[in-house]
């Protein structure tokens, strides 16, 4: 599948949808996303360029071990230490050189990779007449990964910003980004931010 938005440009219908650019995902933290850095300027001008249609999700941890469920427990029994218990509050919130841009950008929380399971974004977007999402964000084989096949199974019309998109592991990025292009290529689009730029006015 050829990179490029191959079904036209985009219009007064579209969002931008951020996934998980928070300071716990940045440098000496047991987390830390490599990429994000790298990647954090071309999201910040895809969010200046439409701050009141961009949508920020915020992945949030449990409270304690003892609220985990399922092998959500196993999962923080691993990473304790990114209970909220032992996290700074801080590090819950959006990067700052994209937090400025809230409001008009709104913010949704998680507590799980999708941002669809929990139902808060479904709720924003009904009756609004969204139809096409533009995704950003990390990390590529997790979260991002759930918001994309969950846009996805919802008819929307999904292009991934790929140069706005981050992993901690570059096999694992490459393989869903190869993985994007050869079995969805019907129904997601890949575009570099300076084209989403250009077509989204």
């Amino acid at each position: 599948m050829a990179s490029g938005l191959r079904y036209g440009p985009l219009g007064p219908n579209c969002i931008h949808l951020c996934i998980d650019m928070q300071r716990m995902f940045g440098p000496g933290l047991p987390w830390a996303v490599p990429w994000m850095d790298a990647v954090l300027p071309n999201i910040e001008a895809l969010t200046r360029h439409h701050a009141d249609r961009t949508i920020f999700t915020r992945f949030i941890p449990p409270k304690r071990l003892e609220d985990a469920h399922g092998t959500w427990r196993r999962y923080y029994e691993r990473w304790s230490e990114m209970t909220r218990q032992s996290l700074a509050p801080e590090y819950l919130r959006i990067v700052p050189e994209l937090e400025r841009f809230s409001p008009p950008a709104r913010v949704i929380d998680k507590t799980v990779y999708s941002p669809w399971t929990e139902g808060h974004l479904d709720g924003m977007l009904a009756s609004t007449g969204v139809d096409t999402l533009v995704i950003s964000g990390g990390e590529t084989d997790v979260c991002v990964l759930g918001a994309v096949i969950g846009a996805v199974d919802r008819g929307y019309r999904v292009i991934l910003a790929q140069d706005a998109i981050c992993g901690s592991a570059d096999a694992t990025h490459d393989a869903l980004m190869f993985l994007f292009r050869s079995r969805f290529s019907e129904q997601i689009e890949m575009a570099a931010v300076e084209e989403l730029l250009w077509v989204w006015r």
